[in-house]
């Protein structure tokens, strides 16, 4: 299966422009545009407006009802599949790396929205005056990426992008007012019992969760849990576990005056070399190294 690490990889494999910031890329697209016939994963939350005629496009191993359906949400490390996909009219896809939003609030508020789950596995439905709002949140994301880009543009890029992601919440809630809920929760589960241990403090009380520990949270045994999240996903619980812990202690580094131990014991590590080492397998530089690229 392809995992593509940075946009500039996937933008080229896919015969697009290169982005402008490795980060962020914009895309407008036409009625032949799209990702390719396969089978693919990625370090990006991917944001489309696109009206499909035919084709299917599989998340999670889960089918997408695209059915006259305009926007769809997919987020880091989820397994796509696209097949044999037609498009009604021109759309936009909007592509950004996770790292994109550390340091920032919507590190964490983006994980709140359950459509970028898969207990909401349905395309988002516009109604026309909805579309004018979300072609004009993107044109300003467009503008202000293509257009010069300074110190203030991370912030109204962001700003944006929230934006349009609290319009999709309430189109959504609009959507699904008489809708039944959809099958295919287990990672949702997962990535929200996760969240609950954070936010709860019980990385210091208690340390690291473990496999065992989450496969009791949602009533599974830890071999059955393991292999409903490597089907959904590719990956294993002990390598969601450790993607969720980084990803948090990327925020922290970025976003904190925190010290390299600090960030660690933070996060329920009592052994800062085993810490340094996960990170480096995971981001691909030390603590150290990605705390002095975040200052220079």
């Amino acid at each position: 299966m392809k995992h593509f690490k940075s946009l500039t990889e996937l933008t080229r494999y896919n015969g697009f422009e290169p982005p402008e910031n490795p980060l962020l890329a914009p895309i407008r697209c036409n009625q032949t545009c799209s990702l390719g016939n396969r089978e693919f994963t990625s370090d990006f939350y991917m944001i489309g407006f696109k009206k499909m005629k035919s084709g299917m496009f599989l998340y999670g191993r889960t089918r997408y009802d695209h059915d006259s359906g305009s926007m769809s949400f997919v987020k880091p490390r989820q397994v796509v599949e696209l097949k044999d996909l037609e498009f009604e009219e021109d759309g936009f896809l909007l592509l950004f790396h996770e790292d994109y939003l550390n340091g920032h609030s919507l590190h964490n508020e983006i994980k709140k929205y359950s459509f970028f789950e898969y207990e909401t596995n349905e395309a988002l439905h516009l109604s026309p005056k909805e579309e004018q709002t979300m072609w004009e949140l993107y044109s300003k994301i467009e503008a202000e990426c293509n257009n010069n880009p300074d110190e203030y543009s991370r912030d109204i890029i962001l700003g944006h992008i929230d934006s349009m992601l609290k319009y999709s919440q309430r189109y959504y809630k609009r959507q699904f007012m008489n809708r039944n809920a959809v099958s295919g929760k287990t990672v949702s589960k997962f990535n929200g019992a996760l969240s609950t241990y954070f936010e709860k403090g019980k990385l210091l009380d208690k340390g690291l969760p473990t496999v065992n520990f989450m496969a009791e949270e949602l009533n599974l045994s830890p071999r059955y849990l393991s292999d409903l999240l490597k089907q959904e996903t590719g990956k294993t619980a002990m390598e969601l576990i450790h993607i969720f812990l980084i990803s948090e202690a990327k925020n922290i580094l970025t976003g904190s005056d925190n010290n390299i131990a600090e960030t660690a014991y933070s996060l329920g590590f009592d052994n800062l070399p085993y810490f340094s080492r996960l990170f480096k397998k995971e981001v691909g530089l030390s603590p150290m190294q990605f705390r002095k690229q975040i200052l220079n």
